[in-house]
C-alpha cells in the first residue's frame, strides 16, 4: 500500500487589504454586493426604463467585469434562537406565544424544504500592469519601492471604478455596497469550499490568519 501525497492548493491570493484583493501576477480586484430595493416598481414603463438603464450601463463599460450569482442554503439557527429569546422577554403572554409559534413554523418549513438565499456580486478589476521582473526580486529594496506605488495606483483606480459602478447601478434602482476585507475573505472561502465556509467564519483581523489554503485529504491506493 502506498499513500497519496498531501498537497496544498493555493487560491492565488497574495493579499487582501483596504477592500482590495491582490492576485498573483499583479492583478487587483474589488467586489461589490448588489441588491434590489424594497420599493416595488410602479408600472411597466418604469421597469422598462430601469432595464434600459442597466443595458446602457453594460454597453458603456470600458473594461470587463464579472457578475457572480451565488445561491446558498439559509442558516436559520440564529434567527430561530433570536425569536425564542425575544419571546421569553416579552411582557405580553400572547405575543410570546406568537413568537414561539412562529419559531416552530420556521423550523418546520426548514425541515420540509431547502431555503436558499441569492446574493449578487460585481467583481471590478484594474488595468493589467506588469509586475516587477524576476531579477528585481533579488533586490528587495528596489522591489518594495516599485511595488507600493503600483498598489496605490490600483487602489485609486478601483475606488474610482467602484464609485462609478455604484452610481450607474443606483440609477437602475439597485443598492450597491463594497465588501470589506473580512467579507472578501469569506466570499473567496465560500466559493472555494462551501462546506468549510458554513462551519468556519472569519471573526478576527486577516493578519491573524497565516494562510488561505485547502489541503487534500489523505487517501490510500493499491500499489501498481
Amino acid at each position: 500500500m502506498r499513500r497519496a501525497s498531501v498537497q496544498g492548493t493555493r487560491l492565488g491570493i497574495e493579499a487582501i487589504q483596504d477592500g482590495v484583493v491582490e492576485l498573483a501576477g499583479g492583478e487587483y480586484r474589488a467586489v461589490l454586493e448588489v441588491s434590489g430595493t424594497a420599493r416595488p416598481f410602479e408600472d411597466d414603463a418604469r421597469l422598462e426604463g430601469l432595464l434600459a438603464g442597466f443595458a446602457a450601463f453594460l454597453n458603456g463599460l470600458s473594461y470587463p467585469v464579472q457578475i457572480l450569482v451565488r445561491a446558498s442554503p439559509v442558516d436559520l439557527t440564529r434567527y430561530i434562537a433570536a425569536l425564542e429569546e425575544r419571546g421569553r422577554h416579552l411582557p405580553d403572554g400572547q405575543l410570546a406565544d406568537l413568537a414561539h409559534d412562529h419559531a416552530l413554523f420556521v423550523q418546520g418549513l426548514a425541515r420540509q424544504r431547502t431555503l436558499l438565499e441569492r446574493r449578487f456580486y460585481v467583481i471590478v478589476p484594474t488595468e493589467s500592469t506588469p509586475r516587477t521582473s524576476w531579477l528585481a526580486r533579488f533586490q528587495p529594496v528596489h522591489a518594495a519601492a516599485t511595488e507600493e506605488p503600483r498598489r496605490d495606483a490600483a487602489r485609486r483606480q478601483l475606488t474610482f471604478r467602484c464609485d462609478d459602478v455604484a452610481r450607474q447601478l443606483g440609477r437602475c434602482g439597485l443598492a450597491v455596497r463594497r465588501l470589506a476585507d473580512l467579507e472578501l475573505a469569506q466570499l473567496y472561502l465560500a466559493c472555494w469550499s462551501p462546506e468549510r465556509a458554513r462551519a468556519q467564519r472569519f471573526r478576527q483581523q486577516l493578519d491573524d490568519y497565516t494562510t488561505l489554503a485547502v489541503r487534500a485529504a489523505r487517501a490510500s491506493e493499491p500499489a501498481g
